[in-house]
């Protein structure tokens, strides 16, 4: 299969151009800088396209790179969750490219979501549950998802919206909670400042989360929100002692130093029942 991936230099679009690759696919990857695309390990085999959507995204859909789907993960500016250009430049941006997919006739997109649009709600959040987002990112994600279902009224294609929780590991955020615990510990801090730490998350592993693009992209049939999730809700302070172990430090960890989000329950996790469903039904396959 041809597979598009936006954002493709980005956290998860690293992993996941990666992922598609070892599984045999044919990638066209764009992102806004060759530069830093040329660093890739996976450059030299996939087809490069410098683009920004919010520019001219026309040539992505001619010709021959017009591919058999798209794994969309572009959205810039994070992690501020809150400025209104999720809302005034992001969110139009991204609908007039995928509306413009579509229209050319790409039938099969998998386009990244997030957490935030569950907003404050607690506890085990479903795949079915209703949204209501408190942050301009999580308001912005949850109305393209909303709109591109609209669109499947009047052009049918396959939509999977895969709704991102946690992730850690290599090229994440500077600013992420991990990345900066690792900044501490390869600076041979003594402390490292965080939050008290018991608010309860859900965290995948990237590498996990590239292999669950990689799984529903062969997976049409299953289509609407998936929650790319563990299932399995951790505490942030109990994360980071298993990092340290896994880091083998003993820096010492500074508890209630920073206030908890304000945008964000104490508790939430997902339930993963579509990925659960298509990993156990390739099982029985094999």
């Amino acid at each position: 299969m041809r597979v598009m991936v936006t954002g493709a230099t980005g956290f998860v679009g690293r992993h996941v151009v990666n992922e598609l690759l070892a599984c045999g696919h044919s990638i066209v990857a764009v992102a806004r800088d060759i530069k830093r695309a040329s660093g890739m390990p996976w450059f030299e085999n996939v087809d490069f396209i410098e683009c920004d959507l919010h520019k001219n995204f026309q040539p992505l859909l001619q010709g021959e790179s017009l591919p058999n789907a798209i794994i969309h993960l572009a959205w810039s500016g994070l992690p501020n969750y809150r400025d209104f250009f999720h809302l005034g430049k992001n969110l139009t941006a991204d609908l007039a490219f995928l509306e413009a997919a579509v229209n050319s006739g790409v039938p099969h997109l998998v386009v990244a979501g997030t957490c935030l649009e569950y907003g404050a709600q607690h506890g085990t959040l479903t795949e079915d549950m209703e949204t209501h987002p408190t942050t301009a990112y999580g308001f912005a994600k949850d109305t393209l998802r909303k709109s591109l279902q609209f669109l499947q009224d009047d052009r049918p294609y396959t939509l999977q919206w895969m709704r991102l929780f946690y992730m850690y590991g290599e090229g994440q955020n500077k600013n992420s909670l991990l990345a900066q615990l690792d900044s501490a510990i390869d600076e041979g801090l003594t402390e490292f400042n965080m939050s008290m730490g018991d608010q309860l998350r859900d965290y995948l592993p990237i590498e996990e989360v590239a292999k669950n693009f990689s799984i529903v992209i062969n997976n049409p049939n299953c289509q609407g929100v998936i929650n790319c999730c563990s299932g399995v809700p951790i505490s942030v302070f109990d994360l980071v002692q298993l990092h340290c172990r896994r880091r083998a430090s003993d820096i010492e960890l500074v508890r209630g130093y920073y206030p908890y989000p304000d945008y964000e329950p104490m508790a939430f996790w997902g339930e993963r029942s579509k990925l659960n469903a298509i990993t156990s039904s390739e099982a029985k396959k094999r």
